[in-house]
């Protein structure tokens, strides 16, 4: 096995990074958390691994990275890390796509159930003591529409699907979905707003790029039904917060279920902490115990890969941003 440097930015506390003890013999590896402590390393390291932080020390070091052939994100998220070097560098970069689907697309159908099942009044009446019934909703008879059909996107999909939901999805290429046996419909992004429509619930599972900044304004809640709920799993910068937070209190939509922010953590003062059609979550719908776990063997998957010379999984699109 060849000798491989493997830099890894991250904090001295992360237990989970012990996950690279299985990298092959021949590696070295290198941990830090400041420019000062990783500036000498990174002249002839083979391999960045940038855990989960803002990218600042990454995007300070890699113009000193000589012989870096390959940079990993811990996160599926790259807004962070695409600093104007890395982005005009032909390194390639790979992230942690696909990693935290499956407890997304969970969440997304929990929230669904919480809106569906009118779960906040049953919560509240039996505190209060209260023999109240009354009439709830069944996901079977509900559309499902979901912007940024890409893997958490669709692993939402599957889940509605099997509930009996009908599917309609947008995404930069639609004709993508011509043979796809879950989505009825596909859009192009620029008609969103005939899907939204359309549906009982808008699932957003975007990226942060420039195209997807404020995806979600006035235009495309006033094409909300008045009955339709919007789930955001992707990242907080494609919703128009001041837009959302106005229909909300006004009841111009039912509800909204919010697992991301514009501004994290979400500020005391907000509106959304005092609605009671919103269900919030502190960017927390992915995190399994074992998520940071996953995340890195992903990556020693990806290394091992690196190491024998075979394609990379998960590289990223630098001029899209994901």
């Amino acid at each position: 096995m060849r000798q491989i440097k493997l830099l890894v930015i991250t904090r001295p506390e992360a237990k989970y990074m012990s996950v690279l003890e299985t990298l092959p013999p021949g590696t070295t590896v290198v941990k830090g958390n400041s420019v000062h402590e990783l500036s000498k390393d990174v002249v002839d390291a083979d391999v960045i691994l940038n855990d989960m932080n803002t990218g600042d020390v990454l995007r300070q070091i890699f113009p000193l990275a000589r012989k870096v052939q390959w940079v990993h994100s811990l996160s599926a998220g790259v807004e962070s890390t695409l600093s104007p070097e890395i982005t005009a560098s032909t390194v390639p970069l790979t992230n942690a796509r696909g990693v935290f689907k499956d407890s997304l697309a969970e969440w997304v159908i929990a929230a669904a159930l919480f809106f569906a099942k009118d779960l906040r009044r049953l919560v509240h009446n039996q505190e209060a003591g209260i023999w109240k019934p009354f009439d709830i909703e069944m996901l079977g008879d509900q559309t499902m529409g979901v912007i940024g059909y890409g893997e958490i996107g669709r692993a939402a999909a599957r889940r509605a699907h099997a509930l009996g939901m009908r599917i309609l999805a947008t995404r930069r290429r639609p004709e993508l979905c011509h043979d796809d046996q879950i989505v009825e419909r596909a859009f192009a992004s620029a008609d969103r707003l005939q899907m939204i429509a359309e549906c009982d619930y808008v699932v957003l599972a975007t990226p942060r790029t420039s195209a997807t900044d404020k995806l979600i304004g006035p235009p495309e809640i006033a094409a909300m039904k008045p009955s339709a709920v919007l789930i955001n799993v992707g990242r907080g910068n494609a919703i128009d917060e001041n837009a959302l937070a106005a229909a909300l209190k006004e009841r111009r939509i039912r509800g909204a279920a919010l697992d991301v922010f514009v501004d994290e953590p979400l500020p005391k003062d907000h509106p959304f902490w005092t609605l009671d059609n919103v269900l919030l979550s502190p960017h927390s719908a992915d995190h399994t115990a074992d998520w940071l776990q996953r995340a890195t063997r992903l990556f020693t998957t990806n290394f091992d890969r690196f190491a024998k010379g075979e394609p990379l999984l998960n590289i990223v699109d630098k001029q899209a941003g994901y």
